[in-house]
């Protein structure tokens, strides 16, 4: 009987967990990633996290959503790389902008939706300000777009009779968006970068489609069934664009510049130093990662630190060590917060280089006052966290702490004459040995009768005597 009723439960509810198992299976993975700023070094690392993400999900569609008006070439040419080279199908949809380094990204897409409103194109190098680089940048960018085009092959088209091969996406139109000096009968003439509408790109091969949103787009490719999974920044990219933050860069050049005068006021503690260079990593290591900061330019940076050590340590005062170490830490700490200096004389953003000059004067200009307030409030308050780290009993001469010479202080009270022009400072002989001497108040000339009235480190006070 128990056999009968297995068998009855197996054949009722089979179909049930066969019909759920196919409903699964045909719902369909979107991951879905953000280009909505500036492509740069960050954008191409997350791209790869969100590749590599989508592939351990196993996911069916990867989908950009785009709004950018461009970018690095070197950067968007890494992500169109990574999505020529991708086993999951990449859509991407143009919500608004796809302008330069986001035109060459999209069209390495295998099909591209548009917002009604929105463009595609406009792919010439510029400068950081808006300027044409020269021809050696045009063209490498037309060769890139002209290969992406051709990487999405061609497509059999029926005309009448005739079976005619074409471009899905013709080469030569990819080219204009970046050669003002190409010409296409009916598409653009000389002079102008081509750019395209919605509907302009799906005429020529450029757009499969205009759709409202994310939605819509999966609508247009015929997918009901579907879960999206976006693409969220890791806690240490979340970390990144903190450090590299302009408010958070003039706190670190701060505590650089603070810890550094610390340990000079200390030496030997270490604490104050190792501030000094865990704030310099934290400085440095994002712009590195972020592609701004270069290898010569920390290695100027450490160039001006060792200058100052020199100036201080080994040859005390304020010579030329000091200046060029002082300069060579300020151009370096600029330098690494706007774009690399490639040495061509092109016009850089004054923008950028004006946010960055502030930041570093900023910085450095609080972080000495801030040194200043806390060398007084830490380090010498009775009562600071640190009061143990500096010496502050006080050596009264009352006690017997001389600073000065037994000698000196013998000197107090004696007469003598003014060997040379007192005016403050000159030399006085006293008997028939010469000291070096200062006025209390007003000039003395040479020969006139001094009287010791102030004996210092290694300086005698000297007036008038009293008539």
């Amino acid at each position: 009987m128990n056999t009968f009723r297995n068998l009855f439960l197996i054949l009722v509810l089979l179909p049930v967990f066969l019909f759920a198992e196919d409903e699964k299976s045909s719902e369909k993975l979107v991951y879905k990633f953000n280009i909505k700023q500036e492509i740069t070094r960050a954008t191409w690392r997350q791209t790869q996290q969100a590749f590599e993400a989508a592939d351990s999900l196993g996911a069916d569609i990867f989908l950009i959503h785009m709004n950018t008006y461009g970018g690095t070439v070197l950067d968007a040419d890494s992500i169109r790389t990574r999505i020529l080279q991708s086993s999951i199908p990449v859509y991407v949809f143009v919500d608004n902008n796809a302008a330069s380094a986001g035109a060459l990204i999209s069209i390495a897409c295998d099909s591209i939706y548009m917002r009604p409103g929105g463009s595609i194109g406009a792919a010439t190098v510029v400068n950081q300000t808006g300027q044409a680089m020269p021809d050696k940048y045009q063209s490498y960018m037309r060769s890139t777009m002209r290969a992406t085009a051709e990487a999405k092959g061609k497509r059999t088209v029926i005309m009448g009779s005739d079976t005619i091969e074409q471009w899905r996406r013709d080469p030569k139109i990819a080219e204009a968006m970046v050669d003002p000096s190409v010409f296409i009968e009916g598409i653009i003439d000389t002079g102008k970068v081509l750019t395209f509408t919605p509907a302009e790109a799906i005429e020529y091969g450029f757009c499969e489609g205009v759709a409202e949103n994310v939605p819509a787009v999966m609508q247009k490719l015929g997918i009901e069934e579907y879960r999206i999974v976006e693409y969220e920044p890791s806690f240490i990219e979340r970390i990144i664009g903190f450090l590299v933050h302009p408010v958070f860069s003039g706190l670190l050049i701060m505590a650089i510049i603070g810890g550094i005068y610390f340990e000079m006021q200390t030496p030997g503690v270490g604490f104050p130093l190792g501030v000094a260079i865990l704030a310099a990593v934290l400085y440095f290591a994002p712009l590195y990662l972020e592609g701004l900061a270069e290898n010569w330019e920390i290695i100027l940076f450490l160039v001006g630190l060792i200058l100052i050590a020199v100036e201080i340590f080994v040859l005390p005062g304020f010579g030329i060590a000091g200046i060029s170490g002082v300069l060579l830490v300020f151009v370096a700490l600029v330098l690494s917060l706007i774009e690399n200096v490639v040495f061509d004389f092109e016009p850089v953003d004054t923008q950028r280089l004006g946010v960055a000059i502030m930041t570093v004067v900023a910085g450095i200009f609080g972080g000495f006052i801030l040194s200043l307030y806390l060398g007084k409030k830490v380090f010498t308050s009775h009562s600071g966290p640190f009061k143990n780290f500096a010496l502050n009993t006080v050596q009264n001469v009352s006690d017997g702490y001389l600073n000065v010479d037994a000698s000196f202080i013998a000197l107090k009270g004696k007469t003598g004459t003014a060997q040379t022009v007192l005016r403050p400072g000159g030399k006085v002989l006293i008997d028939g040995e010469v000291y070096d001497a200062m006025t209390e108040s007003g000039f003395i000339d040479r020969g006139e009768e001094i009287v010791v009235v102030k004996v210092g480190t290694a300086q005698l006070y000297v007036d008038r005597p009293e008539s």
